[in-house]
């Protein structure tokens, strides 16, 4: 990855950064909810509940290291794990967006 990021790019994915979480932790919300409505005994949703919750908590749209030089490997977990998508990425610099659409374009062409 290159290291040199763009000013406007890291500023703009400094902004982008908290959105995307929220949106990610609501869908955990979500499937967290599903859990505990399942058919299962109450101890046997709340152990699988905290696993996921264990898991969950160390993955990219809850907790990301907000270094600038971090930046592009944070977008491409936040790709790869499904947070966000590259229609996400508009706004961002012309080479950024490129970049991640190779990427994302390899990383389809690998999976056939």
């Amino acid at each position: 990855m290159n290291t040199g990021v763009d000013e406007r790019d890291w500023k703009l994915f400094r902004r982008r950064v908290p959105a995307w979480q929220e949106r990610w932790m609501e869908r955990l919300d979500r499937e967290y909810l599903e859990i505990l409505q399942s058919e299962e005994k109450a101890s046997e949703r709340f152990w699988a509940l905290e696993k996921r919750i264990r898991e969950d908590k160390k993955g990219i749209g809850v907790v990301i290291d907000m270094r600038r030089s971090q930046m592009e490997w944070n977008i491409m977990r936040l790709l790869g794990q499904g947070v966000i998508t590259l229609d996400e990425l508009e706004g961002f610099s012309e080479e950024l967006r490129a970049r991640f659409e190779y990427f994302s374009h390899a990383r389809h062409a690998d999976d056939q």
